[in-house]
């Protein structure tokens, strides 16, 4: 088996959680199960989740509804900062409130996170081995799919901040062996009913 062939990555943020995030709440379940039933007859050949209740709870509600997909959890697809931007990369009208949202995180997540960052783009972010496209899904964070979006359309580092997801919406990126990668649809809501849409969005964000 020789060459490279198209990868399909599906990124889906996990449905929305309880207020103390250890699990899913009702709507979150019912967003997760939406999904699941959206991807069942795409050819997904595996999902990866990150390792927070949130998301792997989502994870198995989707896997529910597929047939012979692998499930598994990977750290690369966890809650972290993919990227501490600097002040002067940020624009000068928002860089302190960012900064100052960022410093919230825990050390670890900010400090752990750009290493993880890395690793998930050689892991995902790219075409795969062989002759056959490859669909895959990660169910993961909000600012991991930023981080990818970000990556894909060749944006600054620091870009990845703004490019929000809503829980349980759905985002694909194509990484083609001879072309640049396309972001086919992000933050994609079509299998949820308007009652479960905009959840984990702030009200002046959501349109």
């Amino acid at each position: 088996m020789t060459g490279t062939a198209a990868r399909y990555l599906y990124l889906a943020r996990h449905g929305e959680a309880t207020a103390d995030e250890s699990e899913l709440t009702a709507d979150g379940r019912r967003q997760a199960a939406l999904l699941g039933e959206r991807l069942a007859h795409t050819p997904l050949s595996a999902v990866y989740h990150g390792p927070l209740p949130r998301a792997a709870q989502t994870a198995r509600l989707v896997h529910d509804r597929l047939d012979g997909v692998a499930l598994e959890e990977s750290k690369l697809a966890g809650d972290y900062i993919p990227y501490m931007p600097r002040r002067e990369e940020l624009p000068s009208v928002s860089a302190d409130a960012t900064l100052a949202h960022l410093s919230q995180f825990s050390a670890e997540e900010r400090e752990g996170g750009p290493e993880l960052a890395r690793a998930a783009l050689a892991r995902f972010a790219r075409p795969v081995d062989g002759d056959r496209p490859r669909h895959e899904l990660i169910v993961t964070h909000n600012f991991l799919i930023g981080w990818l979006v970000r990556a894909a359309l060749d944006a600054p580092n620091w870009r990845w901040i703004g490019l929000n997801q809503a829980n349980a919406a759905l985002t694909v990126i194509r990484y083609s062996p001879d072309r640049p990668a396309s972001v086919l649809f992000s933050n994609d809501m079509a299998h949820l009913p308007d009652e479960l849409r905009w959840t984990g969005f702030p009200p002046e964000l959501r349109a």
